[in-house]
């Protein structure tokens, strides 16, 4: 692999916006799907790089972001449940639910902690046998394997009170149901580089297909990211539409096939529903019958009702590209990162969070 400073030389950079500027001759709307895409493009400064007319937008590419309200409520009242030890990755503390969020969970009592690996979820659990200990199994499916390998090593183990809370969401679904919308104004992707690691890129041939689309497998960097426009604003100029791979460095076609293994073999697509998004058919995982056991919500069987976003929070519409947090009358006096009204706002990869840092007026 490249040394890493190859991917932010600014001659480089200039060249390839420079080249972009060259080729396009018409407007052009790309989404980035990945938050960690946006968050270097905020920070880079590569929108004001770009020629008038090719804009970005901001895709669902934050786990975070898009865990439904009522998930966070119901992980909040297992963590409130006696003698359980909840446990996540630092970026979910801080999301708010309906009325509260983890961090004020913990403040007022619940044990609540933070770790850095599920597997460190399930240690925890063989040192309290006497507690039931729940891991918030957020994400897209770059962590889908390391969650699923947890769970396998609790049954491997018998650690029957160890079990994860599923928030599993995919993302060539999530496309499908942007492209498929009647606000779409997406005319290509940059796919996320860190998910194809896992997947491949094969179920994107197939939408580039459906919906005569260019997707373009991209990295992280900022000349990933203006090569991986070059490349779908080259596609578009051409009347092209297909997938290409801008990370080659790091992504196969196929993907990693022991990680794919390892997966299906704990969960099972299902429907999912997306924070300000809604229910989204096939885009999520859950638990194959055979590790049910496993499963939190089935585990606590927790019910905390319909809740609904902020009507002044319009992270729903930043998260379908159809706005930017620019747009939001709360951005930057009602929701702060102190005071997130929304998801975006806080979490680490969230497009709000980015804007807040990078562009705030």
């Amino acid at each position: 692999m490249k040394h890493l400073d190859e991917y932010r030389d600014p001659e480089l950079v200039s060249k390839l916006a420079g080249a972009i500027r060259e080729c396009a001759t018409r407007p052009w709307t790309l989404m980035e799907v990945c938050g960690g895409q946006t968050h270097n493009i905020m920070k880079s400064g590569l929108e004001t790089m770009l020629p008038a007319g090719v804009s970005l937008v901001h895709g669902p590419g934050c786990p975070v972001c898009v865990t439904p309200i009522e998930l966070i409520d119901k992980a909040i009242a297992i963590a409130g449940c006696p003698d359980v030890i909840f446990t996540s990755f630092g970026d979910m503390l801080r999301v708010p639910g309906s009325r509260r969020s983890l961090s004020d969970a913990k403040a007022e009592g619940a044990d609540v902690r933070m770790v850095y690996s599920p597997l460190d979820a399930v240690k925890i659990a063989s040192a309290n046998p006497l507690r039931q200990v729940v891991f918030f199994a957020v994400g897209f499916e770059t962590t889908a394997p390391a969650n699923a390998m947890a769970v396998w090593q609790a049954a491997r183990l018998g650690a029957g009170n160890f079990s994860i809370l599923v928030a599993h969401v995919l993302v060539p679904p999530a496309m499908e149901a942007i492209l498929s919308s009647p606000n779409c104004r997406i005319q290509g992707f940059l796919a996320p580089g860190h998910v194809c690691t896992i997947t491949g890129f094969r179920d994107y041939e197939t939408v580039a297909a459906k919906y005569r689309v260019p997707i373009v497998v991209t990295g992280f960097e900022p000349v990933d990211i203006l090569e991986g426009v070059l490349m779908c604003v080259r596609q578009l100029e051409s009347g092209r539409t297909g997938v290409e791979n801008q990370y080659g460095r790091a992504v196969r076609r196929e993907g990693n096939l022991p990680a794919q293994k390892t997966v299906a073999e704990i969960f099972e697509v299902s429907g999912r529903t997306w924070r300000g998004i809604g229910e989204i058919p096939s885009s999520g995982l859950r638990l194959r019958a055979e590790y049910a056991r496993f499963d939190a919500e089935q585990r606590f069987n927790i019910d905390v009702g319909r809740v609904s976003e902020p009507k002044e929070c319009i992270s729903g519409l930043v998260l379908q590209g159809v706005k930017k947090p620019f747009d939001c009358p709360a951005f930057g006096r009602a929701c702060t990162p102190e005071r997130p009204l929304g998801a975006p706002m806080v979490s680490s990869e969230g497009a709000c969070a980015a804007y807040y840092l990078y562009a705030k007026a």
